[in-house]
């Protein structure tokens, strides 16, 4: 029997799921939908600039409709502005258009990698914290930035493993250690884990979450792969919780020969010896 593992606390709200999956790149809002709900993720994140804040229905935009806010924490997230100024605005419209006052707080200007800008996310916290917004910022994994933004009063940071979308997994693993060693706050790994192997890696290197888009939504069956990372997520937290076995520079036999050898020498029959003639 499985024993369940601690809950992850943000913000002062318990959360069962470790892994946090985005809204972009599926095929249809219905495959979305069904993939969400067989990753058994609680937050998901929608970028701002994909849904219908204005109340007219649009039919372009209308991811909201398939995701149902008694059931997920829906994580609204400034993808797409190119400083602290839009982010904040965006920000502030989201909680106007009456979304929860969390907010996954991105800023990456430049189009080609989509690199955090770590000046504009610092002062764009600085903002939104004051405001009382739960601010939850991808960054890059910067351990410096990281404290600085925890002193700000973060509710988490967002390391990149790689760019988003990339699939290149925990490229960023000796920094992210550093970020989790020196946490204050739970520690999301965000971007670029291409494979249910790579979420466990980070969790099992002590990573309280990880977020999870194009690998299971460009996946040919995204329900499946979905369940393939809730999965690995679930298996990395136990086996952190539990202790990995230290790594050693030598063998260690599983079967010590010697004393096996022995003990079976010691029950032996005594050899026959040949009677004198």
């Amino acid at each position: 029997m499985r024993l369940e593992s601690k809950p992850l606390i943000v913000a002062g709200r318990s959360i069962r799921s470790r892994l946090f999956l985005g809204t972009g790149k599926f095929s249809s809002p219905e495959a979305m939908r069904d993939a969400i709900a067989a990753s058994g993720a609680e937050i998901i994140t929608v970028a701002l600039r994909r849904a219908d804040l204005s109340g007219k229905g649009d039919p372009f935009a209308n991811i909201l409709e398939f995701i149902d806010p008694k059931r997920y924490l829906v994580l609204p997230n400034t993808s797409g502005a190119m400083n602290a100024e839009e982010a904040v605005r965006l920000a502030r419209l989201a909680v106007a258009a009456g979304l929860p006052n969390w907010v996954k707080l991105e800023i990456h200007p430049d189009p080609r990698y989509l690199l955090p800008d770590p000046v504009e996310t610092l002062k764009a916290a600085e903002i939104l914290v004051k405001e009382g917004f739960v601010v939850l910022p991808y960054i890059n994994a910067d351990p410096v930035l990281a404290k600085r933004l925890q002193d700000v009063g973060v509710a988490t940071v967002m390391p990149l493993g790689s760019p988003i979308g990339s699939n290149r997994g925990l490229q960023t693993r000796d920094q992210i250690r550093i970020i989790i060693e020196q946490a204050t706050v739970p520690v999301v790994v965000d971007a670029g884990l291409g494979a249910p192997s790579q979420a466990a890696e980070a969790l099992e290197m002590g990573a309280d979450a990880v977020l999870i888009n194009t690998a299971i939504a460009i996946a040919n069956d995204p329900c499946r792969m979905a369940r393939a990372f809730k999965a690995a997520v679930e298996c990395g937290r136990d086996a952190y919780e539990i202790g990995l076995a230290s790594p050693l520079d030598t063998a260690s036999g599983t079967s010590p020969l010697t004393g096996f050898l022995s003990a079976a020498a010691s029950m032996a029959p005594p050899p026959m010896t040949s009677s004198p003639s």
